[in-house]
C-alpha cells in the first residue's frame, strides 16, 4: 500500500474541501434581487463593509440574499461544558463520587 502525505490527497481523504472566507476576491458573495433599485442598495452596503459581491438581476425568480445575511451575522463558536470525570463529586450534591452515585 503506497502511502504518501500531500495537500490534495488529504482534502479528498478527509472529505473536507477549504473554501475562502465569504466576501473575498476567491469567494465573493453572490446574491440574487429582482429590482434595480435593490441592487444599488446592496451593492452601496457591501462596498461601505468593504466585502466582494456579485449581483445577479433576476426579475422572475425569488430574491436570495442568503450570503448577505451569513456576512452580517457570523456563526459564533460553541462553548463545550466540561464532562464529569468517574472519580468527581457528583453533580447532584449527594457527596459520592460520580461513579457511585449517578453513573450507574
Amino acid at each position: 500500500m503506497k502511502s504518501f502525505v500531500d495537500s490534495d490527497n488529504r482534502q479528498r481523504t478527509g472529505g473536507f474541501n477549504k473554501t475562502a472566507k465569504l466576501g473575498t476576491e476567491k469567494n465573493p458573495a453572490v446574491v440574487h434581487v429582482r429590482t434595480e433599485e435593490r441592487v444599488k442598495e446592496l451593492a452601496s452596503l457591501f462596498e461601505s463593509k468593504g466585502w466582494k459581491y456579485q449581483i445577479d438581476l433576476e426579475p422572475d425568480k425569488p430574491e436570495d440574499i442568503s450570503d448577505l445575511e451569513r456576512l452580517l451575522t457570523p456563526l459564533k463558536p460553541k462553548r463545550v461544558e466540561k464532562k464529569l470525570g468517574r472519580n468527581d463529586p457528583c453533580s447532584c450534591g449527594s457527596g459520592k463520587k460520580y461513579k457511585n452515585c449517578c453513573g450507574q
